[in-house]
């Protein structure tokens, strides 16, 4: 089968690999639209021990079983695959199984191949009505959806449900999307990139700003960056949370002092549940989520260009899709 492979930093080829085989219960998908995660782009630039070379990256997807009895069924995949016997996995809280992979880390070959074996516990059917492309979004959303999940169940019910929101990558436009569909309707994006804020702008749907000297009382860091903590600790107010999604770099930023002294609440967040990735599935599918058409669409074989573009800073889009053409 073809496929994109991460073969040392900074450099992905398009080129035959061994086929998919599936274990046993087990389904053979074939890949109709896969995004580009900024994890992706981590282990891209040399920054992720986890993805070493040669791997396939890629776990946001969505394609057509092929073969045995769910043939032809149309599916979002949960990359996460966990153990289902743990004290984690039996309390709901699957994302912190021991013993949890995710496909584009070893032993699990990512998604950006013609094909990708996947348990049925993983899987969720997708109506004729969503594109692939579409429902490839489930897996970004839900890392979203499960973190907002976690914001607002921190904040003390006294606060009002208002919401920063810090980048305008995908993750942080899911986590205002995901903010929105859960009541909140004063949400505000940071983004210093002129070029995304003017794109999301263009989209009518979020409320998007260079910088803000307004303070409140949920914020979402979906970058993760040293700069990105100061920003957040200084302008979550009093008995606030800071919810981190974004994994940018490892230290720094952090105004721990002031976070003691005003008693904010830090809530560290990490992919979803199954229930959380079900949900985001359901809201993408019934048109909670909105339109959904903040993506850029491009061919696989495409994608070592898709990957320099991204390095360079020349795509809008907070999200490229890349799909099974060509």
């Amino acid at each position: 089968m073809k496929a994109l492979v991460y073969e040392g930093v900074e450099r992905v080829a398009f080129r035959d690999v061994p086929d998919a085989t599936p274990q046993l219960d087990e389904h053979l998908i074939r890949i109709e639209a896969a995004g580009i995660c900024g994890s992706d782009m981590h282990a891209y630039l040399g920054h992720d021990a986890r993805r070493p070379a040669p791997l396939i990256l890629g776990h946001e997807a969505a394609g057509t079983i092929i073969g045995g009895p769910r043939d032809g069924a149309r599916v979002t995949i949960n990359p996460l695959v966990t153990c289902g016997t743990c004290s984690a996995c039996l309390s709901g809280r699957e994302n912190l199984c021991g013993n949890r992979q995710i496909i584009s880390m070893p032993p699990r070959e990512g998604a950006f191949a013609q094909y990708v074996a996947m348990p049925d516990a993983n899987l969720v059917e997708v109506p004729e009505h969503v594109s692939f492309a579409k429902a490839a979004l489930a897996e970004p959303l839900a890392v979203s959806w499960h973190a907002v999940r976690l914001g607002l169940e921190t904040l003390h019910p006294a606060m009002e449900r208002r919401a920063l929101v810090i980048g305008g990558g995908a993750i942080g436009v899911a986590a205002a999307l995901a903010l929105s569909a859960m009541g909140l309707e004063d949400v505000v994006i940071v983004e210093p990139s002129e070029a995304r804020r003017a794109y999301l702008k263009g989209t009518g749907a979020f409320n998007v700003v260079k910088e803000t000297a307004d303070a409140f009382p949920l914020v979402i860091d979906a970058v993760g960056y040293a700069a990105t903590r100061a920003l957040a600790s200084a302008q979550a107010l009093p008995g606030g949370v800071i919810v981190h999604v974004g994994l940018g770099e490892d230290a720094g930023g952090l105004d721990i002092r002031r976070m003691t002294l005003q008693e904010i609440t830090f809530v560290g967040t990490y992919t979803y549940t199954v229930e959380d990735f079900r949900q985001t599935a359901q809201a993408i599918f019934d048109g909670r989520l909105g339109a959904l058409d903040w993506i850029e669409e491009r061919a696989l074989s495409d994608g070592a260009q898709a990957f320099r573009d991204l390095r360079n800073g020349d795509v809008a889009a907070p999200k490229i899709i890349l799909g099974p053409w060509g």
